[in-house]
């Protein structure tokens, strides 16, 4: 199994922010994790990649244990992710965040004598055309456009050379044509670049086109699993949280 999540547990003091969650994700797939504010999805996704240590259970990715590691050392395994606030390099050029991530992911050998400036110069266009921001290159990240930082902090995620790829909120704050417009651009480098994505999205509108799987979370439990078209259909999802017409 790609990821498998055993028993996943984390509570803060009396708060049960995720509880006992037991998920299997095959390798390509596109998943959706939903539930309402307050449900436990970031508190997951943190769990996952290292920012926060679960109480019990373990994630094991490729069939290795990632439970007790950094994230840091996540990141090296393969797991990418990006936040609802956009992580980026505010004060650096697009180019130089992309560059600057491949020499940090410490996937190539290389002098240490030598320039940064030109390491990496024809990977970073590389990523640069596949997400359409070659025209941007030279731009600082923080001047560019919400959907455009979005962008670059999944070029950036593509540079660490991650095959799993987690999106907290990947629409957050977008105008309905930007959403179309980065959904089919991961969706497209999911595709290409054989990458396998877990997502949260409130837009149900995202989550219906794109995921091929979803799962709803309600107070850090997962109360369904199943194809799009089982999960509109599910009485008790309905019942919590997409609500009865």
């Amino acid at each position: 199994m790609f990821l498998k999540i055993e028993k996943l547990s984390k509570s803060f003091g009396a708060l049960r922010a995720v509880h006992d969650v037991d998920l299997e994700v095959e390798e390509g797939e596109r998943f959706a994790i939903i539930g309402p504010n307050g449900a436990g999805k970031t508190t997951f996704f943190n769990l996952l990649t290292g920012h926060l240590s679960p109480d019990t259970g373990a994630v094991l990715f490729g069939g290795k244990d990632l439970t007790k590691l950094s994230s840091d050392k996540i990141v090296r395994r393969g797991v990418g992710r990006s936040f609802q606030i956009v992580n980026i390099y505010p004060e650096i050029s697009v180019f130089e965040s992309i560059q600057m991530t491949l020499i940090a992911s410490g996937k190539k050998s290389y002098d240490l004598f030598s320039r940064a400036s030109r390491m990496f110069r024809e990977e970073t266009k590389r990523i640069l055309d596949r997400v359409e921001l070659s025209e941007l290159a030279h731009v600082p990240g923080g001047l560019l456009s919400h959907g455009d930082k979005k962008r670059l902090e999944i070029a950036m995620i593509l540079a660490s050379q991650s095959k799993l790829i987690l999106l907290d909120e990947p629409t957050a704050g977008m105008a309905p044509e930007e959403k179309l417009s980065t959904m089919a651009l991961i969706n497209d480098l999911a595709e290409k670049e054989s990458l396998t994505l877990l997502f949260t999205e409130h837009d149900m509108s995202v989550v219906f086109s794109w995921a091929k799987r979803i799962a709803v979370m309600v107070f850090g439990e997962i109360i369904a699993d199943g194809r799009p078209e089982e999960i509109k259909e599910n009485p008790q999802v309905r019942k919590v949280y997409l609500g009865e017409r």
